[in-house]
């Protein structure tokens, strides 16, 4: 095992980059995937939203980012739970969020995201998150969502 070609890898490309990090604004991240979803439908139980592929969502590779697909599973998953009426205002913290990826999905790609719950409980959400290929339907990456609900005020 070569340990220097681990830390060149982990190590910041073209050099200190921490001010420019440090920069940018709070919770940027939900913003970099959310700005690109259209929300299809939201029913009880239910959200469905479609994207086009961004380039800026894209990995080395050239295809959606496994990040960024884990962070779909996060929002699109939160979402779909006041759909069953959990009325706190908020939607817990994740427990538990696994995403199993199937194949790829490249730049300008129809796809779409469909989040069902499988469980609200008084303390635990369940969530599942399904990526499929909007020309073919084929599933390309599926995830669970399992969150810690807040409990409601008995105020």
């Amino acid at each position: 095992m070569n340990l220097e070609s681990v830390k060149k890898y982990l190590e910041k490309p073209g050099g200190d980059t921490s001010s420019l990090v440090d920069e940018l604004p709070p919770r940027f991240l939900e913003p970099l995937v959310i700005n690109a979803l259209r929300i299809d439908l939201v029913e009880p139980g239910r959200v469905l939203c479609s994207m086009k592929i961004p380039p800026r969502l894209l990995n080395s590779g050239n295809s959606l980012h496994g990040g960024a697909t884990a962070t779909m599973v996060d929002v699109v998953g939160s979402a779909a739970i006041p759909t069953l009426g959990h009325m706190s205002g908020r939607t817990g913290v994740s427990v538990e969020i696994n995403v199993t990826y199937l194949d790829a999905a490249y730049a300008h790609e129809e796809i779409e995201i469909e989040a069902k719950t499988l469980r609200v409980g008084k303390a635990v959400a369940v969530v599942s998150v399904e990526f499929r290929k909007k020309k073919t339907g084929k599933i390309f990456a599926q995830g669970r969502h399992t969150k810690y609900l807040p409990l409601a005020s008995k105020m």
